[in-house]
């Protein structure tokens, strides 16, 4: 009888600390995370994010840090012309120049459109992140993104006045917004097609 409760404690203590060990280590490989060269269309956006003094963000603890410091700033659940859906795989926090640009993108999209509102559905978002994201979604950057530096966010263009449907209309004045503040030298974006957003990245103006 001892044999046998000393064999289940003993199994029971390999088990709690091998699942233990696995909680330590990162989902991801950075050394391969770092070996995907980025398009040459997406190289401006990681400069951009680069530009901005941000360490590449691995994990919670270094979002953490940077809110400490007062780098990050939370983006409000709804502003004027936006609202951010629920995020499961990002973080609702930018630095300052990305916070504001994000607003006053939405501000000038309600004007345009008398009131209307774009989703964001994407923000700051660490490399544990991304790893978790690719695990449902195997489109998802297995390299570093612009999202991993906080001046980065991802606007929908097939859900507006949180209604998940086609709008050409409102599609078309979100990207003439777009294409304002990337003629100003303020922002860099991409329509992705497979993710039906534009991914925005702020530049350090």
């Amino acid at each position: 009888m001892k044999k046998l409760l000393y064999l289940f404690l003993l199994l029971f203590h390999q088990f709690f600390y091998a699942q233990s060990a696995k909680k330590n280590i990162p989902c991801y490989d950075l050394n391969t995370v770092l070996k995907v060269q980025p398009t040459i269309l997406y190289l401006p956006h990681l400069e951009a994010s680069r530009s901005f003094k941000v360490k590449l963000l691995e994990n919670a603890s270094h979002v953490q840090k940077y809110i400490n410091k007062g780098k990050f700033h939370t983006v409000k659940k709804k502003g004027k012309g936006y609202c951010v859906q629920k995020l499961d795989y990002s973080r609702a926090y930018l630095v300052s120049k990305a916070k504001t640009t994000l607003e006053n993108i939405g501000t000038k999209f309600s004007k345009e459109t008398k009131g209307q509102l774009f989703t964001v559905s994407s923000l700051t978002r660490t490399l544990e992140d991304q790893c978790r994201l690719r695990r449902v979604n195997s489109n998802a950057s297995l390299g570093i993104s612009s999202h991993n530096y906080g001046n980065s966010f991802d606007i929908s263009y097939v859900r507006f006045n949180n209604v998940l449907k086609n709008n050409p209309k409102l599609e078309a004045s979100l990207e003439k917004v777009l294409k304002h503040y990337a003629d100003l030298g303020r922002i860099y974006y991409i329509k992705e097609r497979q993710q039906s957003c534009f991914h925005v990245t702020v530049r350090n103006y």
